[in-house]
């Protein structure tokens, strides 16, 4: 066999944190959290949302943009008090297909937007008349000064389209509709996915505090109520994939330098959907002695942690795609491998939870609540969500039975509508 077992298991070690490092990592980033609402030099930038949580007694019909990635999404939401709500009618349509490519440079501000107001057309055909307030979930690196201004920084996710970055967003989407005759569309609101994901939680369950995104990226944000952090009381998007005050692993430190952006998104990097594959495609590299890196996914993880027999014969047919012929016994050890990176995710993930409750409540205790996290690496990946709650014990001991991690999926839509709602009120 290749596989070096003292080598392995000095990896697997590695990659594993216990109770104590936990604890170090959650009073890191509170502390790193703290530094930032003071003002001063921290590595997470707490960007503030400007809004609160709804109450769950918003009313009324509202439009929803997701605007997110390649696929958008024109919503129609009825908000119904009570925590209830409905989704009336949905237009969803690509922004790059075989006959068009509209995040290219060849594209324009003008064209993007004015396929936007053409989609809201026919989300409200036969509705044109009445006065409708939006809300606008785009999740693109932004700096925003009130709840409707939000400026493009610059495009991520292979975006390219001029004459957007350095503008408000807003502004473009208000004058595509003008443009084409919808000026009974206001739009009122402007957040990020992650703060979106809270809104919807909060509606439905409002003793929930705390969002997540947990999939391809991550991110956290919570509702700070803090009077004297020199802002309102609002929701703070932390950007915590930024958080830096962690000790990474060689592995991790490999997987950063080959990276885009070396030194950045430390924490995403050990924690998000994008480079678990990774780290695990350099563990293997370096205990098969392989020439060339594989390129293992999260899905490909995924697979393998899920066949959980002796042989691990599923898992083999996973893993020899990317490397060649196992021999025997080779596949359990790579999922053993598996399964500590994942795992490894998974507590850390729960140490920023923990971080996070600690800043909330204060010297007080732990309030009941729930923690909404959406993202296919918590909906999908073996091993995680058992993972984050045990975390969340070791950390927290009993004051954990007080809180409640649970799935919300698709948040951005509704959330954007509520941000509507809740923004409105002030019209």
């Amino acid at each position: 066999m290749r596989i070096n077992e003292a080598q392995l298991k000095s990896i697997i070690d590695e990659l594993t944190l216990d109770k104590e490092q936990l604890k170090e990592v959650a009073s890191a980033l509170r502390f790193d959290m703290e530094l930032a609402l003071q003002g001063r030099e921290s590595s997470m930038p707490m960007l503030c949302s400007y809004i609160g949580m709804p109450t769950g007694q918003e009313k009324g019909e509202f439009l929803a943009l997701d605007f997110g990635g390649t696929n958008l999404r024109a919503e129609l939401v009825s908000l119904k008090g009570d925590c209830q709500y409905e989704i009336v009618k949905m237009v969803a349509k690509p922004l790059v297909t075989e006959e068009y490519n509209l995040i290219n440079g060849s594209a324009s501000a003008e064209k993007v937007f004015d396929f936007i107001a053409d989609m809201f057309g026919e989300l409200l055909e036969g509705a044109e008349n009445k006065t409708y307030y939006l809300g606008h979930t785009f999740s693109f690196p932004s700096q925003q000064t009130d709840i409707y201004n939000a400026r493009l920084l610059v495009w991520t996710k292979e975006f390219a389209i001029p004459g957007v970055e350095g503008e408000v967003v807003n502004d473009l989407l208000q004058a595509a509709f003008d443009r084409k005759g919808l000026s009974n569309i206001k739009v009122v609101a402007v957040i990020n996915d992650t703060v979106a994901e809270l809104l919807t939680a909060g509606y439905q369950y409002p003793d929930t505090q705390i969002g997540c995104i947990y999939a391809t990226g991550s991110n956290n944000c919570y509702m700070e109520r803090t009077a004297d952090v020199g802002r309102p009381a609002a929701i703070i998007n932390m950007e915590s994939g930024s958080f830096n005050k962690l000790t990474p692993s060689q592995w991790d430190n490999k997987l950063d330098e080959a990276s885009e952006k070396p030194g950045r998104q430390r924490l995403e990097k050990m924690v998000s959907g994008r480079y678990m594959g990774e780290l695990l495609s350099l563990t293997v590299q370096h205990l098969l002695n392989l020439q060339e890196k594989p390129e293992f996914t999260a899905i490909d993880m995924s697979g393998i942690m899920a066949d959980t027999t002796a042989v691990a014969s599923d898992a083999a047919k996973v893993i020899s795609v990317k490397v060649g012929a196992l021999e025997p016994g080779e596949a359990a050890y790579i999922r053993d491998l598996t399964e500590a990176i994942a795992i490894r995710s998974a507590r850390i993930v729960a140490a920023c939870f923990a971080g996070i409750l600690w800043h909330v409540s204060g010297s007080g205790k732990i309030a009941q609540q729930h923690i909404a996290i959406d993202g296919s690496v918590y909906e999908h990946m073996p091993h995680i969500k058992e993972n984050v709650q045990k975390a969340l014990y070791e950390i927290l001991d009993e004051e954990a039975g007080a809180v409640t991690p649970m799935l919300l999926k698709d948040g951005s839509g509704l959330g954007a509508a509520i941000a509507a709602a809740v923004a409105s009120k002030n019209i």
